[in-house]
């Protein structure tokens, strides 16, 4: 009823953003305004500042950016526009479909390089640029930023990754397991010093080259003929799939005494953990006895998943709402997210180097 009376007062992306909030509050991380599709050309007034932000346990960082802001990659963001970054990010917020604080690093933090968003939102005055208080090498300096139309940069489960004129704050020799052959859904490595097998699976879906049922028959053929202890699965940056085919790796987990033991068998979740890996890591602590390192996932433990898309009749703004309650804990579970046994969090120099 607020915004029906404020809309003669309102610009055309104030009233879009103030929808957005309207969503938003349900807290559903399935259920938003459908922004990364609509950014794509289908969102006429809506703009991007070409940079992305992660946040570090030590900061909130531009871990990439387009090269003619290369000084600023890899710089520690202080300022947003007229308001600090601890403030920009709770203005921000309620913007953002979030379950969990998680969610919102994982998916939610970049809604700061909207100008339109940031102007609703009074984080920053201008819509064509905004300026950036950074500090890098030990000197704090001022960058402005040009929006522009929205360009699909190139990332990876939400990083840039350095090509053409993207610029990535990380070294790029060499690369860590975490972030090895991402053109792949999954991938294993054997490392014979620690008798380990480290698993990336990184979305629960069919990669093309070889399903999801044989590679973990695979996997666990190579951990039965060699002189393999220990398992470690990485799902921190797996957003979800289809839940149904999650049993092909639980049910190979359960069979293989070895492996399933505690001290033996080690989940990686993170805040892009959601969805279908939700699902996932449910079941592992249920059935399994999985050590889980870390951080906290982006999902409620118990969560409304699934969406129908629907688009509002006169802006057509894409709408995704989600319907089906997955409950594969207890009724009373309420926890926000799945916690780690071992929590650790990465700082701007662990993914730099």
């Amino acid at each position: 009823a607020q915004l029906k009376e404020n809309i003669p007062k309102l610009a055309d992306h104030e009233i879009v953003v103030e929808i957005t909030k309207l969503i938003a509050s349900f807290k559903y991380g399935h259920t938003s305004v459908g922004w990364s599709r609509w950014m794509q050309g289908d969102a006429p007034g809506f703009h991007q500042f070409p940079f992305h932000l992660y946040q570090f346990k030590d900061g909130v960082y531009i871990q990439g950016a387009h090269q003619d802001y290369g000084k600023a990659v890899g710089a520690k963001v202080l300022q947003i526009g007229q308001k600090g970054v601890e403030e920009a990010i709770k203005m921000v917020y309620p913007v953002v479909s979030a379950e969990n604080s998680q969610f919102f690093k994982a998916y939610g933090l970049n809604f700061l390089t909207v100008p339109e968003i940031l102007h609703t939102q009074k984080i920053n005055d201008d819509l064509n640029k905004v300026s950036l208080l950074l500090e890098k090498d030990g000197q704090t300096f001022t960058m402005d930023f040009k929006a522009s139309n929205p360009e699909r940069f190139p990332d990876a489960y939400g990083l840039v990754k350095q090509d053409g004129a993207w610029l990535s704050a990380r070294k790029q020799d060499p690369f860590p397991l975490w972030l090895q052959q991402l053109d792949k859904v999954y991938f294993y490595k054997h490392l014979p010093e620690q008798k380990a097998v480290y698993v990336r699976h990184s979305q629960i879906q069919n990669d093309p080259a070889e399903s999801m049922a044989d590679f973990y028959t695979r996997v666990f053929d190579f951990i039965e003929k060699n002189e393999v202890e220990k398992l470690v699965i990485d799902v921190r940056l797996n957003g979800g799939g289809d839940n149904t085919m999650n049993k092909d790796l639980i049910t190979k987990v359960i069979a293989n005494q070895q492996i399933n033991q505690k001290g033996n068998f080690f989940v990686i979740i993170g805040r892009r953990t959601f969805s279908a890996c939700q699902n996932l890591v449910n079941e592992l602590d249920t059935y399994s006895n999985v050590t889980f390192v870390g951080e906290p996932t982006g999902e409620n433990i118990n969560f409304f998943g699934d969406n129908n898309a629907v688009r509002l009749p006169n802006s057509q703004i894409p709408i995704r709402l989600s319907w089906a309650w997955w409950q594969n804990k207890p009724p009373w579970d309420e926890r926000e997210w799945m916690p780690p046994h071992h929590s650790v969090e990465m700082e701007f120099n662990d993914f730099v180097e």
